[in-house]
């Protein structure tokens, strides 16, 4: 098990990694793109919300998944024993 532990802990790790940047590529490149012009239909904060997402929500997205990764990757270390 000792040898198989850091392959392990990486592939999660990858696994983290694909999924939270699947969910800002949908967020920054589909919403703020792709749906622009469905989701100007919307206003957010008086601004169109297809304009919103492209221009701050993306970013804001992006700073939650970095605390969310943060998180993730806390709690593998700790499963892992690498949080010494």
């Amino acid at each position: 098990m000792a040898k198989n532990k850091p392959k392990a802990y990486w592939k999660e790790n990858i696994r983290y990694l694909f999924i939270l940047l699947i969910i800002w590529f949908i967020v920054s490149f589909v919403a703020g793109i792709m749906l622009k012009d469905v989701l100007n239909e919307f206003k957010l904060f008086g601004f169109k919300l297809g304009f919103w997402f492209a221009q701050q929500g993306s970013m804001y997205v992006f700073v939650v998944l970095i605390f969310i990764y943060v998180r993730l990757m806390n709690k593998l270390d700790k499963k892992y024993g690498y949080d010494k």
